[in-house]
């Protein structure tokens, strides 16, 4: 009996000091299929987006989805401690290891509370071991856990930096493309100055965007749960309107600012399908066509209106169905497991910006300009 509790508790410690190596410190994506780390995301993702789904859509259930990355990642932290002191409080009752300063009698309860005690550093000294088996695992526990804190110490600044950097490129969007971002806001605001460099200078800063949010999300998946500051915005609804962006300029416009949206639109699906396969999302066709004819025709007349040189309709068209094709799918797979709305291609008149908003608008200086009569020239 006491040769197979050791065999359970050094598998149990080894299978999660494997996992935490691959979700910390591996950087790079993890094929195999069953992973600790991923079991445990699916089995509390499931729930928590159940009884979100229960909610009406607004901010109340975005603030409840927004708990769920970082409350997680805490939990994962707790598991995984939890995992590790059980296994080696088996090591310790299969060792016999515990002996009580203040009575004769041990049991399991015994070496739970003494791993416990060992694994946090804490040693009050009421438990000690008594053998050189007992030693060891208590030596070896104690650098476990310290090795572990450190660790995760580490791990959390690397993992808010990556979700900084991420939501810098998403603030910026809400004046480019408006909120939520959309194409045809993206297209008629760049269009509006005749600014075509300027709109290849944002693209190629947003292949950039997408390269690093590869890098990250895929090495660590958990940001793909953590959402923006608002609720009209996502690293999900940013990577559509790129998409839809690039497959549109690749089916219509010619010359430079093609050969750009081909770079961009190539790294932005990498992305997606890559993060698809990390978190086991399949594809999923949208339930309704997101572009219709007329909206086709409204943003050929936005592009031609730019300044930019027009292939024909027939075969842009045509062209722009099999881009979509290629990520659409995607984008909604990951839409109804996150819960994360992707924009249309066109926004519907009305909401305004995020930057043009504000709590204490309706109680400003009476005398002072209203912002949109400052900033916002374009809606006038």
């Amino acid at each position: 009996m006491r040769s197979i509790t050791t065999i359970v508790g050094i598998f149990l410690i080894l299978v999660i000091l494997w996992d935490g190596f691959e979700t910390i410190i591996l950087p790079r994506r993890v094929t195999r299929r069953f992973r600790l780390a991923r079991f445990f995301y699916r089995c509390t993702w499931i729930p928590w987006s159940a009884v979100a789904r229960r909610m009406r859509a607004g901010k109340r259930r975005e603030s409840y989805l927004s708990i769920y990355g970082p409350f997680s990642l805490l939990l994962l932290f707790v598991t995984w401690a939890g995992g590790l002191i059980f296994g080696f409080a088996l090591l310790h009752w299969a060792a016999g290891s515990a002996q009580v300063s203040y009575r004769d009698t041990t049991s399991f309860w015994t070496d739970l509370y003494m791993s416990g005690t060992t694994f946090t550093t804490l040693g009050l000294g009421d438990i000690t071991p008594h053998t050189r088996a007992a030693r060891f695992i208590t030596v070896l526990e104690s650098g476990t856990g310290f090795g572990f804190l450190a660790v995760v110490i580490s791990y959390l600044p690397v993992l808010y930096g990556a979700f900084s950097r991420r939501e810098v490129n998403i603030s910026l969007l809400d004046a480019r493309a408006g909120s939520p971002p959309t194409a045809a806001e993206l297209i008629r605001r760049h269009g509006r100055g005749q600014s075509l460099e300027t709109l290849g200078q944002f693209l190629r800063g947003w292949e950039a965007w997408a390269a690093e949010l590869m890098e990250s999300h895929l090495s660590f998946p958990v940001l793909c749960y953590f959402r923006s500051q608002h609720d009209n915005q996502s690293w999900l609804a940013a990577l559509t309107t790129v998409l839809d962006t690039c497959a549109l300029l690749i089916s219509c416009a010619e010359g430079a600012l093609q050969w750009q949206s081909r770079l961009t639109f190539a790294i932005s699906r990498h992305a997606l399908v890559d993060l698809a396969q990390v978190l086991h999302i399949p594809p999923k066709h949208p339930p309704s066509e997101r572009l219709s004819e007329d909206d086709f025709e409204q943003l050929r007349a936005l592009l031609a209106s730019a300044g930019v040189a027009l292939c024909a309709s027939a075969a842009a068209e045509q062209k722009l169905r099999h881009l979509r094709a290629m990520y659409e799918p995607y984008i909604n797979g990951f839409s109804e497991r996150l819960l994360m709305p992707y924009p249309a291609w066109k926004v519907a008149a009305g909401p305004a910006d995020n930057w043009k908003t504000s709590a204490w608008e309706k109680i400003s200086s009476p005398s002072a300009l209203p912002l949109s009569a400052i900033v916002d020239e374009e809606h006038r």
